[in-house]
């Protein structure tokens, strides 16, 4: 759930360790730690053979994988070309990091080839997956060596934020599910304004002052740094049929609706139900802390002059946060400013265990954070550093990016948020978790608010039946480079 520590093999498992401090990483990320790189060097390390970049570019274009393959399979026809040491793509989002995106990309474009670079506004992860990938399997299945080196070698760097991550890495699981491995694994350039998956391994936390030069140190640590493994989470939530809901990105509509029948709903349930899935890798939340990003964004989207940048979003963010109610609740307040065990009944299966088992919600708790991460809101560590006792004498284990466990934690009201958030204290311990199903109904709650990986939404709620989020471990692991 945080930092993993350098291995010497070639997939290592990510480990805990402190936070660095904010100094150390504007010192690294300025560019003032590390040798000079070679530009030339790099760029032969980095560089695939020019008939394999446009046959990559021409079948993502066309989206015609054996048009661009007769066209380019004499390519290599006398065997001489050979893959480069560390071939690489990379993935920019230009909307992200201010001013510096679209300058990043070029700069990106002239370190290894204009071929290798993908602006997300015109190439798609899933388009690379289905098209780029598949052109080079294709040639390599033809009996190109260079081309099958090159797959199994191929790295991916995502220049965004944990969004964007997270979207190259939900992309890469259909090499899993299609049986197309190795699976390549990522490394970040940080663009976002929480950056916690970046945090976590070791690729900082913030976009560096002096990109320039750091671009190439990071470019030479995707490439050569270990990999390391990371759990992903399938996120299920059923509602009953005619709720409108506005879901984010993360969540798409799927017709699959079976909740584990290892648990008996109590109630009724209504004769139709709409679903919709996704996956997360850092976390997911109910409550108030969802309810000030669901403000937040429509804020932002409705005045983007307002956030120009991770510090200003910040500022906003907080200030937003005071006028949200979470600091002061009186007695007599809107439901919806009250703690959520009247609307949540929850149940999970604890480490080594195949039964459900309902845990009580604490009455102060106002927002319930499950944590695959070690990094939340912008670095901080909400769960703490438990010493081993304390483990022990709650049946909880050592927290770890790959062990299968999410971290349930509560926040109640701002001023305990706040005091978890300069790590003065830490949340609320509720439960460590294989699996969850959290039970919601409304009462006199019109809607609660939800969010996964920083995408908040307006979740609707019926007096009448419940509606269902269920959390279960993505079978494989998803492959991060290690930038330590």
């Amino acid at each position: 759930m945080n930092s993993p520590t350098a291995s010497t093999t070639e997939e290592s498992t990510a480990r805990i360790v402190a936070p660095r401090s904010s100094v150390i990483e504007s010192i690294r990320g300025c560019g003032l730690s590390g040798l000079r790189v070679n530009k030339e060097d790099l760029r032969r390390k980095l560089s695939m053979p020019k008939y394999l970049r446009h046959a990559i570019r021409d079948s993502i274009n066309s989206k015609d994988i054996d048009a661009a393959v007769e066209r380019y399979r004499e390519g290599n026809s006398a065997g001489r070309e050979e893959a480069s040491e560390g071939p690489m793509v990379v993935f920019v989002n230009s909307k992200s990091g201010g001013r510096h995106g679209p300058e990043l990309k070029e700069r990106l474009q002239q370190l290894m080839g204009e071929e290798q670079v993908f602006d997300l506004s015109d190439v798609r992860p899933h388009e690379f997956v289905n098209y780029g990938l598949g052109c080079l399997e294709k040639l390599a299945g033809l009996g190109d060596f260079c081309a099958k080196d090159t797959r199994d070698k191929l790295r991916i760097l995502v220049a965004g934020g944990d969004g964007t991550v997270g979207w190259v890495l939900g992309s890469l699981t259909e090499l899993h599910r299609q049986g197309r491995e190795p699976v390549p694994p990522v490394a970040v350039i940080p663009l976002g304004t929480g950056n916690d998956l970046s945090r976590s391994f070791g690729w900082g936390g913030s976009f560096p002052f002096a990109w320039k030069s750091a671009v190439k140190r990071s470019l030479l640590r995707a490439i050569t740094g270990p990999v390391c493994r990371l759990d992903s989470w399938q996120l299920l939530i059923s509602m009953p049929s005619g709720e409108v809901v506005d879901p984010p990105h993360s969540l798409k509509p799927t017709d699959e609706c079976s909740l584990d029948q290892g648990l008996t709903i109590e109630g009724d349930l209504p004769e139709k139900m709409n679903c919709y899935e996704g996956v997360f890798y850092n976390y997911f939340s109910i409550g108030m802390d969802a309810q000030v990003a669901y403000g937040f964004h429509h804020l932002r989207n409705e005045k983007p002059y307002l956030a120009q940048g991770p510090i200003s979003n910040k500022l906003i963010y907080s200030g937003y946060t005071c006028t949200q109610g979470w600091f002061l609740t009186p007695c007599i307040s809107d439901p919806s400013l009250r703690g959520l065990k009247n609307i949540i009944r929850m149940h999970v299966k604890k480490v080594n265990c195949s039964e459900w088992e309902q845990i009580p919600v604490p009455k102060s708790v106002r927002a319930i954070v499950a944590l695959n991460l070690h990094s939340y809101a912008s670095g901080r560590n909400p769960w703490g550093s438990p010493k081993p006792e304390y483990l022990e004498k709650k049946g909880f284990v050592e927290a770890h990016v790959d062990d299968g466990l999410l971290e349930i934690f509560g926040l109640k009201q701002g001023w305990h948020a706040s005091f978890v958030m300069v790590e003065l204290i830490s949340a609320k311990h509720i439960a460590q978790a294989a699996a969850i199903r959290l039970e919601v109904r409304g009462g006199e709650w019109k809607d609660a608010f939800m969010q996964m990986d920083g995408e908040p939404w307006k979740q609707p709620m019926s007096k009448d039946y419940s509606s269902f989020v269920e959390i279960k471990r993505v079978p494989f692991h998803s492959l991060m480079v290690n930038g330590d």
